[in-house]
C-alpha cells in the first residue's frame, strides 16, 4: 500500500487542516509523517507572527497520520505543545514520528521547523486505539 496516497486520500475529509490551513501531506510511511503548509497571511497573529492555532494544526495532522498507519483506529487523548522560536522562513514543516506503539495507546514525537531549520515547536501526541 502506498500510505502517502492513502493518507492523502484519507485526510483531505479533514477539511480545517486540509483547506482552510492549507496543509499538504508530503510523506507517509512506517508511523512517520510530514505535513507542511506555505506561511500566509491568515496563519499570522496579530504580533505578524505565525499563530499558536495553526502550529498545533499542523503538529495534529502529522501525529495523527503517523499514529494511523494505513488504518484510522487512533485518536488523540492528550497532546503538548512546546513553542521554542518564531519562523524566519516561508514554510512550516511537521515531522511525526511514532515513539511508542502498544496494544492500545500510542505516542508521536513531532518537531516543526521552518524551511531554514530554525526549530520553531515541539509536540508530544497520545492516542488511543478505538477498535
Amino acid at each position: 500500500m502506498d500510505y502517502t496516497q492513502w493518507a492523502r486520500d484519507t485526510f483531505k475529509n479533514d477539511i480545517y487542516a486540509t483547506e482552510v490551513t492549507g496543509i499538504v501531506i508530503e510523506k507517509a510511511a512506517d508511523g512517520q509523517a510530514v505535513c507542511s503548509f506555505e506561511i500566509t497571511d491568515k496563519h499570522l497573529n496579530a504580533d505578524g507572527h505565525v499563530m499558536g492555532g495553526a502550529i498545533f494544526t499542523l503538529a495534529d495532522l502529522a501525529s495523527a497520520i503517523a499514529a494511523n498507519e494505513g488504518e484510522l483506529t487512533t485518536v488523540s487523548i492528550n497532546s503538548s505543545i512546546s513553542y521554542l522560536g518564531v519562523a524566519k522562513g516561508k514554510k512550516l514543516i511537521a515531522e511525526g514520528k511514532t515513539i511508542k506503539k502498544g496494544k492500545s495507546i500510542t505516542t508521536v514525537s513531532v518537531d516543526i521547523s521552518d524551511e531554514l531549520g530554525t526549530m520553531v515547536a515541539h509536540a508530544v501526541f497520545t492516542g488511543m486505539k478505538i477498535r
